[in-house]
């Protein structure tokens, strides 16, 4: 299925301008907020809140019974948000606390050398609040730090938001009985969908930070540790800036590094993922639900970057109901990350992923640079992970199309890429340009796509088959190849049609069977 071998040839792409470490992530954070550019839909600057200059700093004087702040600090919150707000500093020392509440016009400082630390104690984050869990409304813990409906609400400092140690009970809860879209009726009220782990109902973990309805809202140089599930999750928010952040929740599972679900105008720049599962994700709601609800995550800038551990470097899915689109990431780095680009929904995950811009992006040592995983596993999603026979098609059947990733260099992977599509809707529109690639494997999978196009890509790798199995109009444009026995072994397999190569102005269709190129 790829490329013109071309072993000299004309290669225009510069792979030395390609970002590099130094210039990502938290460490290289500047003071200001440079003003958008270059970004391929319309999109206005977004502004950080400015908060009143009251200041209230908490004493030692606001440890409860329990060695909590959390009574003290969170009527502090509200009594400073009804004068207009202002700024609630946390000082250096270890502040142990429950659920903190913010309120509209507050900032919530941690000073270097704070850390604040949440407890593992399910009493503590009661009662239930509304929120999301994996895309889905429930009546739930919500976060160590949460806010619902409040405008201009910032957690900043170079503090330290903690999770409870590694041994609490809490960690050890099961995520529901099933998949949450089967724990969940959609059709029940969601102020019934009651998920307080009284009487025997499901507790799900809380995050670490989840605004919900939230206008104009800022995270800025905290770092975040040990947590017990997603770290940074704005849900149904506008006007979100996360900047200058650290996560490290690599031991955590489904630790997610910043979870941007059913959101609208986000920029994030300068943070340091180091995660237990996805690092950048982007969601928007989950199967029956997520289309109840209907919004989707739109108008996102992620630049200047760094994800390390981590499922994905950036990730779209697997909740997709409420569509995700206009979305652009620019001049990133991915050092070892399992997967670079991963797109990733299921047959009743619904929605649209569409319009999403990637370029200037290295990746370092990955298991995979490309994945399109669309059809999941029989364990969590039954015989729709089945590939075969295409199923009828559905307002849950999800679209994965418009996708452009150019200028990348990948330093090392075991293999570039594979898209396991839907049979009934193939992924279609994907462009992957100007690149250098080092791999072992090129691709792993190629199954239903209609319409894909490599262009002016050189890749040196170490095996040299592919298949191409029922994908259709694809188009490999001055792919420069490097193979040990310097041939490429092209298998196309069902109805894999309008398979082109063009080199130097010359095409070559592929037919069905093994293509076998010098």
């Amino acid at each position: 299925m790829v490329a013109a071998i071309t072993v000299s040839g004309a290669y225009a792409f510069d792979g030395d301008a390609i970002i590099t470490k130094d210039k990502v992530g938290a460490d290289a954070l500047p003071a200001e907020i440079a003003p958008l550019a270059n970004v391929p839909f319309k999109m206005k600057d977004i502004k950080a809140p400015v908060f009143p200059k009251r200041v209230v700093t908490i004493n030692k004087t606001a440890i409860g019974e329990k060695g909590l702040i959390t009574p003290y600090i969170n009527n502090v919150i509200a009594d400073l948000s009804k004068k207009g707000g202002g700024t609630v500093v946390i000082p250096a020392g270890t502040w142990r606390s429950g659920r903190i509440t913010l309120k509209s016009n507050i900032n919530l400082r941690l000073d270097k050398g704070a850390v604040l630390e949440f407890t593992g104690d399910m009493d503590d984050y009661q009662p239930a609040v509304f929120t999301r869990h994996e895309g889905v409304e429930v009546m739930g813990a919500g976060a160590f730090i949460y806010a619902n409906k409040a405008k201009n609400i910032a957690l900043t400092g170079e503090g330290v938001v903690m999770g409870p140690p590694m041994d609490v009970a809490m960690r050890k809860f099961p995520n529901g009985n099933s998949v949450v879209e089967k724990d969940i009726d959609y059709r029940m009220p969601v102020k019934q969908r009651l998920c307080d782990g009284k009487e025997g109902r499901t507790f799900y973990r809380p995050k670490s930070f989840a605004p919900i309805n939230c206008k104009n809202v800022l995270v800025e140089g905290v770092t975040f540790e040990r947590s017990l599930l997603w770290n940074v999750n704005p849900i149904y928010c506008e006007n979100v800036i996360i900047r200058g952040i650290t996560v490290n929740s690599v031991k955590v599972p489904s630790g997610d590094g910043i979870d941007i679900s059913s959101c609208k105008n986000v920029l994030i720049e300068y943070s340091t993922l180091n995660c237990g599962d996805d690092c950048f994700t982007i969601k928007s709601g989950r199967c029956e639900d997520g289309l109840r609800v209907n919004k989707p995550s739109e108008n996102i800038v992620i630049r200047y970057c760094l994800a390390k551990d981590g499922h994905g470097g950036i990730t779209c899915g697997s909740e997709t109901a409420g569509g995700i689109k206009n979305l652009y990431l620019h001049d990133c780095v991915f050092d070892g990350t399992r997967t670079g680009f991963r797109f990733k929904t299921r047959r009743n995950r619904g929605g649209t992923v569409e319009d999403i811009f990637y370029e200037n992006i290295r990746i370092i040592d990955a298991s995979e640079a490309f994945t399109w995983d669309l059809l999941g596993t029989p364990m969590y999603m039954g015989i729709l992970a089945q590939r075969n026979p295409p199923l009828d098609i559905t307002p849950l059947t999800p679209t994965v199309r418009n996708i452009m990733i150019r200028n990348f260099v990948v330093e090392s992977a075991d293999r570039l890429m594979s898209i396991n599509g839907i049979p009934e809707i193939p992924c279609s529109g994907v462009v992957v340009e100007n690149g250098w690639v080092r791999t072992n494997r090129i691709f792993k999978s190629m199954c239903d796509v209609d319409g894909l196009t490599f262009r002016n890509v050189e890749i040196q790798a170490t095996d040299n088959s592919i298949t191409i199995d029922e994908s259709k109009n694809l188009l490999f444009e001055d792919v420069t190849l490097h193979t040990p026995e310097h041939s490429l072994n092209i298998g196309l397999v069902g109805n894999a049609t309008n398979i082109r190569l063009v080199n130097d102005g010359k095409e070559t269709i592929l037919k069905q069977g093994v293509n076998v190129l010098p």
